[in-house]
């Protein structure tokens, strides 16, 4: 049975709001889920509802196997209590309490308060310095990683997330998003809402919301796919003999950070202190996407004819769908090359090897 099921799930406001229409889906335990779609596409008022924060018009909300249609107010406080952990954009910190004391008052909501507990979480999210802090002494990012703690400090099965790293600069938005993924490791469900391209990545999988309803469900595994290459043979391009590079002087890195620490995530580069570096499995993949690239281009050149300002374009179009074993074929047809027809070396395979072309 899966974990979520949005069953025909309407929500209107009055007689002329109509939040929700007809939507249906379900979400599997332990799966991250992406919601995205323009304001007004009724992304929070699912969340709100998921949350018992709101009520569905018509329609039904499965979450564990608890209705939550026919759940009382006292049902729904219980709900929230026990079993989601909210995260915000906006932070929603009482400001005259401090860190330590907004996470124990989720915590007397829930059962009883624990000063250790609350503590722990806190030091979980790097802020074991900020205990005693208010909310106007923290920066934007410490006060979401506040908000963080608050939310897992119940141990929530559900994490329900707004636009957590909206009003975050870079460097704060992959704090956060590596928080959440670390809860999301743990075995959480994480449904977030986002307008951001490159935060739903992150995600297993995007759903996307048009004036109330459901309009796509994708994992969008191909362009995702592509994505991941184009970074890894940027990281691999740049790199010259470094072993870390700057990721101020990586251009790549600014327009899709969120990519590169799912990259990291997934172990194919490792981000420290400010740089980038390949790990072993991304060094290969890398090496790889490179390989068949200057392939395509090689091929391009030589048997089509086609000019070097228009190789790179071309060989765009068709690196992503060359396999290993066609590559290698490409290779062997082309007497394994050492340079793309630009000047720039073609890493060896193991046709190369096979072949003693080295």
């Amino acid at each position: 049975m899966p974990f979520i099921e949005v069953d025909n799930l309407t929500k209107r406001y009055g007689e002329d709001v109509l939040a929700l229409q007809h939507v249906t889906f379900t979400i599997e335990r332990g799966e991250w889920v992406a919601a995205m779609g323009p304001s007004g596409s009724g992304k929070s008022t699912l969340l709100n509802i998921l949350g018992c924060l709101d009520t569905p018009t018509d329609g039904s909300v499965m979450v564990g196997g608890e209705a939550l249609s026919g759940f009382s107010a006292a049902d729904g406080a219980r709900f929230r209590a026990e079993r989601v952990g909210f995260i915000f954009q906006q932070y929603h910190l009482v400001p005259y309490l401090t860190a330590l004391e907004n996470v124990m008052l989720a915590q007397y909501f829930h059962s009883l308060a624990d000063e250790a507990e609350a503590s722990e979480a806190l030091r979980r999210v790097g802020l074991a310095d900020r205990l005693a802090h208010l909310p106007s002494q923290l920066s934007g990012g410490e006060q979401q990683r506040v908000c963080i703690a608050r939310a897992l400090i119940n141990q929530p099965d559900l994490i329900l997330a707004d636009e957590p790293t909206g009003n975050l600069d870079a460097v704060n938005e992959a704090i956060v998003l590596s928080l959440i993924a670390d809860l999301h490791h743990e075995g959480r469900t994480v449904l977030l809402v986002t307008h951001d391209q490159e935060v739903a990545r992150m995600a297993d999988r995007r759903i996307e919301l048009h004036h109330g309803r459901l309009t796509e469900a994708d994992i969008f595994v191909h362009q995702d796919q592509d994505l991941f290459d184009q970074l890894l043979k940027a990281v691999w391009k740049a790199r010259g003999g470094r072993a870390g590079i700057p990721t101020e002087a990586l251009p790549e890195f600014a327009y899709n950070r969120a990519t590169f620490n799912l990259l990291a995530e997934r172990g194919w580069l490792r981000l420290d202190d400010g740089t980038v570096e390949l790990t072993p499995r991304g060094e290969e993949r890398a090496a790889f996407a490179v390989r068949r690239h200057r392939l395509a281009e090689r091929l391009f050149y030589e048997t089509f004819g086609i000019g070097e300002d228009l190789l790179h374009e071309n060989a765009l179009k068709i690196d992503p769908v060359l396999s290993s074993e066609v590559t290698q074929k490409i290779c062997t047809y082309l007497h394994h090359p050492r340079t793309c027809p630009h000047g720039d070396p073609i890493p060896r395979g193991e046709c190369c090897v096979k072949a003693g072309v080295m």
